[in-house]
């Protein structure tokens, strides 16, 4: 429902615009609003499921999430609903990190946790391509409104049968860490929204750049009040790992490389090949169901080569995938150029994301799951973001100084923003081969 969410409304802002007379640079707010509220507050969110209870710190944020999406169905006005999304980005803040952390605890380490975030991983992966189908059918059909009023069912649901499925965690008594909170929290948030003002304003940008220098800082106080803090909000030590460090740098990386395969492949399928909302988001359908089996089949292949090799291999099929996507031009058909792609994408997700995971959460003592997981989080949100800044940078360089015109200025951007995004992965695969993993 989380992972839906950050893509479901794209397909519906032309139609929110129009009913709530907003401009294209409100409608961007729509968004931002949410990845501001989320990112921002994921590392607290975790540490605050660690002291209070992960199960009731979970509940808590779906039953925020599931409110703030019944008003903002409901919502008369633009600032009504921009006010509901934000406090769904808290409400999944909350909850986030939670989920992670109580599949740790409900699940022991080894295979039976491998195949419980077999079904996370597909799940939350997948999620970003449904809910395009999804946003695309609920549009045409119905009402934008109904992008937001689906969560209300689930949520629910989740709060009913969470108490009866899921065991409370053991709290682990403590106070919160204050200042490494608000640090992190006013870090984090300064971060997001200076990547979130560079996709708009670009990096010339002064208040990019002062969010930017503001982040930075925050964020080196926040390291610095850990190294010191009694019980830090994020112990510093999540970090000593060499192969958890690397994987919550490729946890940067990939979802970075992610973002232009739904942001850019959209923009082609709509104003190169003249799709709808409805056929764009049923196009990615093919990427949901590779990624659906690669993530079923990925438990079965950690136990027998261990997580490391598996995600090696992830990561190269993505990269694979991205290369030929860099061919496109305005002559490439959705069969012959763009579905090979997305079958190579969805494979290659499916084998990463949960080795990633279990790198990052193998070993972690039960009193800092919570923490660890907000910080796996924090990582995937500031790497879309930080992807999807840097891409468009790269999109609007090139079709700004381009001879062609028109779409196969569109299609040159969009080959040339996909090769920026291989560096992504060649990277991430550099990073894996560096860094040592215990098999666990």
């Amino acid at each position: 429902m989380l992972m839906i969410d950050g893509t479901i409304v794209n397909i519906a802002l032309p139609r929110i615009g129009a009913e709530l007379h907003m401009s294209r640079t409100d409608l961007s707010w729509v968004i931002n609003t949410y990845i501001l509220a989320f990112g921002g507050l994921l590392v607290l969110g975790g540490r605050a499921g660690d002291i209070l209870g992960r199960r009731r710190v979970f509940v808590a944020g779906i039953t925020l999430f599931t409110l703030a999406s019944l008003v903002g169905g409901l919502a008369p006005t633009a600032g009504i609903l921009l006010a509901a999304r934000v406090v769904q980005g808290v409400g999944a803040a909350l909850s986030g990190p939670g989920t992670l952390a109580l599949i740790t605890g409900n699940f022991a380490e080894g295979e039976p946790r491998n195949r419980a975030l077999a079904v996370l991983t597909a799940v939350t992966s997948g999620g970003s391509a449904i809910g395009l189908t999804l946003g695309g059918v609920l549009t045409d059909s119905a009402s934008w409104r109904w992008v937001m009023f689906i969560n209300v069912p689930i949520g629910v649901a989740v709060m009913l049968l969470t108490p009866r499925f899921v065991r409370e965690s053991e709290r682990h008594p403590g106070r919160f860490d204050l200042p490494g909170a608000l640090t992190s929290t006013l870090g984090m948030t300064s971060l997001v929204y200076g990547l979130i003002r560079v996709s708009s304003a670009g990096w010339s940008d002064g208040q990019a750049l002062g969010a930017f220098a503001a982040g930075v800082v925050l964020l080196a106080v926040f390291g610095w009040v850990e190294t010191r803090a009694e019980q830090p909000v994020m112990p510093l030590r999540l970090l000593a790992d060499p192969g958890r460090l690397g994987a919550y740098v490729n946890m940067l990386l990939v979802p970075a490389a992610g973002i232009s395969m739904f942001f850019f492949m959209g923009q082609y399928l709509e104003d190169v090949l003249g799709y709808g909302s409805l056929a764009t988001g049923l196009a990615f359908l093919p990427l949901a169901g590779a990624l659906l089996v690669a993530s079923q089949l990925a438990p079965r292949l950690m136990s027998r080569y261990a997580p490391k090799p598996v995600a090696l291999g992830g990561i190269a099929v993505i990269t694979v995938g991205l290369a030929w996507l860099t061919q496109v031009d305005t002559g490439t058909s959705y069969i012959g150029g763009i579905l090979g792609p997305m079958f190579l994408f969805g494979f290659g997700a499916g084998f990463t994301f949960m080795p990633l995971t279990s790198i990052i959460l193998s070993g972690v003592a039960p009193s800092e799951a919570g923490a660890a997981s907000g910080l796996m989080q924090a990582f995937q949100q500031t790497g879309g973001s930080l992807g999807l800044a840097i891409l468009v940078t790269v999109f609007g360089s090139v079709t700004a100084h381009t001879t062609l015109r028109g779409t196969a200025a569109l299609a040159q951007g969009i080959s040339a923003a996909v090769t920026a995004t291989a560096v992504f992965t060649a990277v991430a695969i550099v990073i894996t081969l560096a860094v040592r993993q215990r098999r666990t």
